[in-house]
C-alpha cells in the first residue's frame, strides 16, 4: 500500500509541475491572469475556490466531529462553508458597490492605516496556521510524530508544493487546482462507494446519530452560525479570488463553490459518523475505519487527504506572496519578491510544526473567534454603509475578539479555568458559544455606540 500511495503522490507532483508554467508578469503571479491578460473561467475559479477550502485539516476535522457527535458534528462543520455565500456578498459590497480592490484598501479608507495592521496580523496568522496544519496531516498519514517517515513526508510535501508554487504564483495555483479538484472528486467517489457498501451502513442510523442535546454537537452548529459572517473576510485565499475576474464570473463562482463544498464536506464527514456508530469505547477513528472498510479503502481516504493538503498549500503560498508584497507593501512588487515571501511563509509554517505545535482541531474555533472582530465592520460599514465610525470602536472589537480567542485556547488546552468559576459552564464547546456571543455583543455594541456618538456631534448631518 505504501508503494501505491507513493506512486500516486509522484503522479500528483508531476502533474502539478507540468501544469505550472513559469510566469514573469506580476499580474499572472499575483492576480492569476495568464501572461496574455486573460482572467480565469467560471469553472476554474469555482473549482479553485472549492479545493482551496476543502483543506486536509477540514476533512479530518469534519470526520472527527462526526465520529464524536454524529450528524450534528457534521452539520456544524459544514455550516462554516456557508462562508462562500457571505463571502460572495462581502465581495459584492467591497468591490462592486464601494469600489475597492482589496479588503485592506477598504479598511484604510474607513478606519485608517492602524486598522490594516490589525487585519494583516490576523490574516498572517491564518496563513501560517494553514501551512503547518496541512503539512501536519501529510506527516501523520505516513508516520507518528517525531519519526523519520513523518519528517520526510512533511519535508517532501513542503518542497514539492513550494517548488511549483514559486514557478507560477496564483496562476499556477488556479491551473493545478483544476487537476487536483478532479483527482479529489474521483477519490471521494471511490471512498463513498466503499462506505455505502459497508456492513451496517444505514442512512436512518446516520440521520438519528445525534440526540437533541445542546452538548452533543448542536452547540458547535450555533457557534458556526455566529462565526460564518466574519469567517470569509479573514481568509485571504477566498478573498483574493474575489478580485481577479469580472462581476458575473466572481459572484457565480462563490455561489457554486458554496453548495459543492458543503456536499463534499458532508459526504466525507459521513465516514466519521459511521465509524462513531460502530466504534468500541476508546478506539481511534482511523483504526475503526480501517477495521470496517479495509486497508484498500483507507488508501483512497489518505490520498484524498493528501490531495486536499497540497491544493490548499499552493493557494496559501500564493496568498502569502500577495499579502506580503502587494497588500502590505513589504517589498517591491516583483515576481522575485513574491517567491521570497512564499519561502518565508513556508519556513514559518514549518517552524510552528517542528517547534511542537500540533493543536490541529482547535485551530478553526480559535481562528473563527479572532475573525469575529470583523463582524460589526461587516454589518455597519461594509453592508450598512455607515461612514466615520471612530477607530476606538474598531480597536475595541479587535481586542475583545483576540482576547476571546486566547481565552478559548487556554480553556480548551486545560491551562486555565476562568469561565467555569465565573459562569458555571463546564462543557468546552458551550464555553466557546458563550465567548462567541460575548465577542459579538461587545463588538457590535461598540460600533452602535460609536455611530450614535458621531451622529450626535454638532455639525454632523444627523444632528443638523
Amino acid at each position: 500500500m505504501d508503494y501505491l500511495m507513493l506512486g500516486a503522490l509522484a503522479v500528483l507532483a508531476a502533474g502539478s509541475f507540468l501544469l505550472s508554467p513559469r510566469v514573469r508578469h506580476v499580474d499572472a503571479f499575483f492576480k492569476g491572469w495568464s501572461d496574455e491578460g486573460a482572467q480565469p473561467s467560471l469553472l476554474t475559479l469555482t473549482f479553485s475556490q472549492v479545493t482551496t477550502w476543502i483543506f486536509a485539516r477540514s476533512l479530518l476535522t469534519a470526520a472527527i466531529l462526526g465520529y464524536y457527535y454524529g450528524i450534528a458534528g457534521s452539520l456544524a462543520y459544514a455550516a462554516y462553508y456557508l462562508s462562500f455565500f457571505t463571502g460572495g456578498a462581502l465581495i459584492a459590497a467591497i468591490r462592486f458597490r464601494h469600489g475597492f480592490e482589496s479588503v485592506q484598501a477598504f479598511l484604510a479608507d474607513r478606519f485608517g492605516a492602524r486598522s490594516v495592521w490589525c487585519y494583516n496580523l490576523v490574516v498572517s496568522l491564518r496563513l501560517l496556521s494553514e501551512v503547518f496544519a496541512n503539512l501536519l496531516v501529510v506527516g501523520i498519514i505516513f508516520g507518528a510524530a517525531g519519526t523519520m517517515a513523518y519528517a520526510a513526508a512533511i519535508t517532501v510535501a513542503a518542497l514539492v508544493t513550494l517548488g511549483y508554487s514559486m514557478l507560477g504564483g496564483l496562476h499556477a495555483s488556479l491551473r493545478t487546482d483544476m487537476f487536483q479538484m478532479a483527482a479529489f472528486l474521483v477519490l471521494l467517489a471511490v471512498v463513498l462507494g466503499y462506505l455505502v457498501g459497508a456492513e451496517n451502513w444505514s442512512v436512518a442510523a446516520t440521520a438519528t446519530s445525534s440526540p437533541l442535546v445542546l452538548e452533543h454537537g448542536w452547540n458547535l452548529l450555533l457557534v458556526a452560525l455566529l462565526q460564518v459572517w466574519s469567517y470569509p473576510l479573514h481568509d485571504p485565499v477566498m478573498m483574493d479570488r474575489g478580485f481577479i475576474a469580472d462581476r458575473r464570473t466572481t459572484l457565480h463562482s462563490f455561489w457554486h463553490a458554496g453548495w459543492i463544498s458543503i456536499l463534499c464536506i458532508l459526504a466525507f464527514s459521513l465516514l466519521g459518523v459511521y465509524a462513531g456508530l460502530q466504534a468500541a469505547k476508546g478506539e481511534d477513528m482511523m483504526v475503526v475505519l480501517t477495521r470496517l472498510l479495509g486497508p484498500e479503502a483507507m488508501l483512497f481516504v489518505n490520498l484524498a487527504l493528501i490531495v486536499s493538503a497540497v491544493s490548499t498549500l499552493d493557494s496559501t503560498l500564493s496568498s502569502s506572496a500577495k499579502l506580503a508584497v502587494v497588500d502590505m507593501g513589504a517589498a517591491e512588487r516583483t515576481v522575485a519578491n513574491g517567491r521570497k515571501a512564499m519561502a518565508l511563509f513556508m519556513l514559518g509554517g514549518l517552524a510552528f510544526l517542528f517547534g511542537g505545535s500540533e493543536d490541529l482541531y482547535s485551530a478553526v474555533a480559535i481562528s473563527g473567534t479572532a475573525s469575529m472582530y470583523l463582524t460589526p465592520i461587516i454589518f455597519f460599514s461594509i453592508w450598512g454603509g455607515v461612514r466615520d465610525i471612530p477607530f476606538w470602536c474598531y480597536l475595541t472589537s479587535f481586542v475583545v475578539a483576540v482576547a476571546g480567542a486566547v481565552l478559548y485556547y487556554v480553556e480548551a488546552g486545560g491551562h486555565w479555568s476562568i469561565i467555569e468559576p465565573l459562569l458555571g459552564i463546564t462543557v468546552k464547546y458551550n464555553k466557546l458559544l458563550a465567548i462567541s456571543v460575548t465577542v459579538l455583543v461587545i463588538g457590535n455594541g461598540a460600533f452602535l455606540l460609536g455611530m450614535l456618538q458621531q451622529r450626535a456631534r454638532p455639525g454632523s448631518p444627523a444632528a443638523a
